[in-house]
């Protein structure tokens, strides 16, 4: 079961309130404005600034 599209479209980055973008292999939710990625696990958006990962250059596309 996939994340809620619906859920999708309510959530913002808990640091900056921007807009977040699904990654490609639906597995996280990418802030381009604060370059981080917030994992998805067992389809539930893990949306803690502690726990989000900084993206890399390379990373940054999803």
């Amino acid at each position: 079961m996939a994340v809620n599209k619906e859920l999708l479209d309510l959530l913002v980055c808990p640091k900056c309130k921007g807009d977040l973008v699904l990654t490609e292999a639906g597995d996280g939710l990418i802030c381009h404005a604060c370059r981080l990625k917030y994992e998805i696990r067992d389809d539930i958006p893990i949306m803690l600034i502690e726990e989000a990962i900084p993206l890399t250059e390379e990373g940054s596309s999803g």
